[in-house]
């Protein structure tokens, strides 16, 4: 990506700013254009739309997040059925840690995404997740079924409503503004008790 110039640098930080104080729909081009010290014409040398500018700002970030979490469930699918369960518990580790590290480097865009995108298109960010979470969780227990697991039927409902439980908690963190050393001890302590409740649910030991 090419860098960045004064006038842009200018944009974005208004944008930012304001966007963080009256979300995306309640936001003023006009302010943004004027507190940036900017001209409307400067503007829309760069952005063509109130749309873009938000998408300027977190659009690399929301996707390198959802990349990461589709790359980490190809890679869990990709393995034999017994290493699923054994490795489970590690790989989803690794990833929520990585997601985490990446989140707190780029604070104020994935502040944006969990609290200010309604009217934009990642207004579904999380939604996009909990989608992926959900297909994966029946992907697991198709396997489980080929393998002979024997475990009662989950109701698919539920298997919707833990997933979006627990996406939506992750990003809580941010929400409500957690430091880092306090989100990764909330999240630990949150996916101990999801994985305790699969475990229970599937009748299995994860990492065995």
């Amino acid at each position: 990506m090419p860098d960045k110039t004064i006038t842009q640098e200018k944009i974005l930080e208004s944008a930012k700013t304001e966007f963080l104080e009256k979300g995306f729909l309640n936001a003023s081009l006009r302010n943004i254009v004027k507190n940036a010290g900017v001209t409307t014409g400067a503007f829309y040398r760069y952005y063509d739309s109130k749309e873009a500018l938000f998408e300027a700002i977190v659009g690399e970030h929301a996707q390198h997040v959802l990349a990461l979490f589709c790359h980490t469930i190809d890679h869990f699918e990709e393995l034999p059925g017994q290493e699923q369960t054994e490795q489970m518990l590690e790989l989803s580790t690794d990833c929520i840690g990585e997601m985490l590290d990446y989140v707190y480097e780029h604070y104020d865009a994935f502040k944006l995404l969990v609290g200010c995108a309604d009217g934009t298109i990642y207004a579904d960010f999380i939604h996009k997740l909990v989608e992926k979470e959900v297909e994966s969780t029946y992907f697991y227990i198709g396997t489980l079924e080929r393998m002979g697991h024997k475990m009662e039927p989950i109701n698919k409902n539920l298997i919707h409503m833990i997933a979006s439980g627990q996406f939506t908690g992750i990003f809580e963190a941010i929400v409500h503004d957690m430091p880092k050393e306090e989100a990764v001890e909330y999240v630990t302590q949150m996916r101990r008790f999801y994985s305790a409740g699969w475990s229970e649910l599937m009748n299995i030991q994860f990492g065995r």
